[in-house]
């Protein structure tokens, strides 16, 4: 289930929730629920990209990462499918409570226009590497990411506590989905010889080692001026600005993945942006309450 991914899934989410308690709306248990979705959906993309990159033989004795559950044989194709199948339906559960407690039955259309939006969820997660057309092999993955990680993350679950859209949400929403993109470049970057061995068309792939470091310096560097402009657009007090912080640990991650020679290096960066991202969106979320 890849439990180090987890805490990105759930940035998104404090910062719409934080920014719904500053305006009057926040409610604990549509938190609750937003919160079990997401992860939920999070371990199923985990889960359908085993499966994915297992059958297909991307994962496989040359791949620098963790090693995978079907890759070491721990766990065969059909169970993993079958763990798929029932993850799946967890996350239809949450996302109909979710729903539920938002709406209520006083918001029809919202309800359907969500149902669809959780759908389309199941569907992006399940066919980043699953299926003969996944959008991961083609290098989509970013794009999906940077919606669903950032926009539908942040503004979603803003609209699912108050029930309108609110210009206070777009730059944390840029922010979260650049960041997210970010460790997603990260991993590419990380597996990018086993990728284009195995005909996995990832960006790094199609820009090759030295452009996707740029790239990925782009998709930070854009992160800390959008967030960065949100604490002064939006500044009240200097706590609003404690968010600034994890620029740190950002700075840093750049600097060593400026020096990084040896892609096996980047793995323990991984983890490090993921908890820089979810420490930004914690501190910026938190900060705009004072």
């Amino acid at each position: 289930m890849r439990l180090r991914t987890l805490p990105l899934s759930v940035s998104g989410i404090i910062v719409a929730s934080c920014l719904a308690e500053y305006n009057g709306f926040f409610d604990w248990i549509i938190f609750v629920f937003a919160i079990l979705t997401t992860l939920s959906l999070q371990v199923l993309s985990n889960l359908a990209n085993d499966y994915g990159d297992g059958v297909k033989g991307t994962d496989n004795k040359n791949r620098i990462g963790p090693e995978r559950a079907i890759q070491s044989g721990k766990i065969s194709p059909g169970a993993m499918y079958n763990a798929i199948k029932i993850n799946i339906l967890i996350a239809i559960g949450f996302a109909f409570f979710l729903i539920f407690f938002s709406f209520n039955i006083n918001h029809f259309i919202y309800s359907i226009i969500f149902f669809a939006l959780g759908f389309t969820c199941i569907l992006a997660a399940i066919k980043y590497t699953m299926g003969k057309k996944a959008y991961g092999y083609r290098g989509l993955g970013d794009i999906f990411v940077f919606v669903f990680f950032g926009l539908v993350s942040v503004i979603g679950c803003y609209f699912l506590y108050s029930r309108h859209i609110d210009h206070v949400v777009f730059l944390p929403a840029l922010t979260v989905g650049l960041l997210s993109t970010a460790v997603l470049n990260l991993n590419n970057m990380r597996d990018i010889d086993s990728d284009r061995a195995a005909k996995k068309n990832t960006i790094p792939v199609k820009l090759g080692r030295a452009k996707a470091k740029a790239y990925h310096y782009f998709l930070i560097v854009t992160a800390i001026v959008l967030s960065a402009l949100f604490g002064i657009l939006y500044y009240t007090s200097p706590f609003n600005l404690v968010f600034m912080l994890a620029y740190i640990p950002l700075v840093k991650h750049l600097k060593t993945v400026h020096k990084n020679e040896n892609p096996k290096d980047l793995d323990l960066e991984l983890k490090k942006l993921a908890l820089a991202t979810l420490l930004l969106s914690v501190l910026l979320g938190v900060g705009h309450l004072f």
